[in-house]
């Protein structure tokens, strides 16, 4: 009998297919249904499990787990496969530690029941594999996801490649959102998708503003795109999903947690073209998702707000301490993204 990691191929087969309609012979099938497996193995950005997939494919990596081959005969095939520049010994230990992590974790029943928990709710896989795969997350390298999870509309996923981060503080200020609600609205008629994480303040003003001109939206989400989060937004994040996309990095019944938050804004970051904070405070996690923009070499924008306030003290800790961009207008917000095209004069301003 012919299995899938472990288990009869015709049962993945049988419930893969809804989430994963591109495939179409048993090759797909296999890969994507191991990277389902993966994501109940590790947390969000495991670098060695990202290097170990890398080196060796979805699948067969899942098949040295369950044949529970040693560290050393890993470390040894990731070594044969890959360049890397990590001396072998050390290889070997941080895989010895991931397989202590992995191992009382796996268990190929546990990934499809996840599955068809997904299948029910109609979400869907996306996989590296795929064509309209947001190639910005490859940047990530070894910590870039192994799968993601998503529920909306499929044909959104293009649009990351013309996408911009909008982030900012949950607790925002009336100028905070008034800026990001006449800024973002601009933006997404200009057929740019606007990319957050659904919290309260800045990021559903930016959903909730992308909405109302009829553009493109997608929010990321902590944990599991079963578990709306927060609950507040569980109206919001119904709209998203009508015209865009929730995605998430856990698998379904995975909830939120402050580590998850911050592995999340990752993505935002990486997924996009350009970030833009709107407003943050000196110890904002906006901030984080700022600083992962920049790692990556993306064009970061601030928008600077009264040094009165402490609202915006993180904002202006940007500008003094990273490599960003000031910008208080969607035009200039537009000219972050490669390619842009010039917004006419009369919607420059922000009134």
């Amino acid at each position: 009998m012919t299995t899938i990691c472990g288990l009869p191929e015709s049962a993945v087969t049988e419930y893969m297919k809804p989430v994963r309609q591109q495939d179409s012979n048993s090759s797909e099938i296999a890969t994507s249904f191991s990277r389902a497996v993966w994501g109940t193995l590790t947390e969000a950005g495991d670098r060695v499990a990202g290097l170990l997939v890398s080196a060796v494919g979805a699948h067969d990596s899942i098949d040295l787990l369950i044949h529970r081959r040693t560290a050393h005969e890993i470390a040894r095939i990731v070594q044969s496969r890959i360049e890397i520049q990590q001396e072998f010994p050390e290889l070997v230990e941080d895989i010895a530690e991931g397989l202590q992590r992995w191992i009382p974790r796996l268990s190929s029943r546990d990934a499809l029941n996840t599955v068809v928990h997904a299948g029910h709710l109609g979400a869907f896989l996306l996989t590296p594999e795929d064509e309209d795969w947001p190639r910005g997350l490859d940047d990530l390298a070894a910590h870039a996801p192994l799968g993601l999870w998503a529920r909306g509309k499929r044909d959104v996923v293009s649009k990351f490649s013309r996408s911009l981060g909008v982030v900012g503080a949950r607790a925002s200020t009336g100028y905070g959102e008034h800026v990001t609600m006449e800024t973002v609205s601009t933006i997404a008629q200009q057929d740019i998708a606007i990319v957050s994480g659904a919290a309260y303040g800045i990021d559903g003003m930016a959903h909730r503003s992308a909405l109302a001109v009829g553009g493109t939206t997608m929010a990321f989400l902590a944990g599991g795109v079963d578990r709306f989060y927060p609950s507040g937004h569980d109206a919001l994040l119904g709209r998203i999903m009508e015209s865009g996309l929730v995605l998430a990095e856990s698998p379904c019944g995975y909830s939120p947690t402050k580590w998850r938050f911050l592995l999340r804004n990752r993505l935002i970051a990486a997924s996009t073209q350009a970030t833009v904070v709107m407003e943050a405070g000196w110890r904002s996690g906006s901030l984080n998702t700022a600083n992962h923009a920049a790692t990556l070499n993306r064009p970061l924008g601030v928008v600077p707000g009264p040094v009165t306030s402490a609202s915006s003290a993180g904002c202006h800790r940007l500008l003094r301490e990273y490599d960003a961009i000031c910008v208080t207008t969607a035009a200039e917000m537009c000219e972050l993204l490669p390619e842009h095209t010039p917004l006419a004069d009369q919607l420059d301003d922000v009134e």
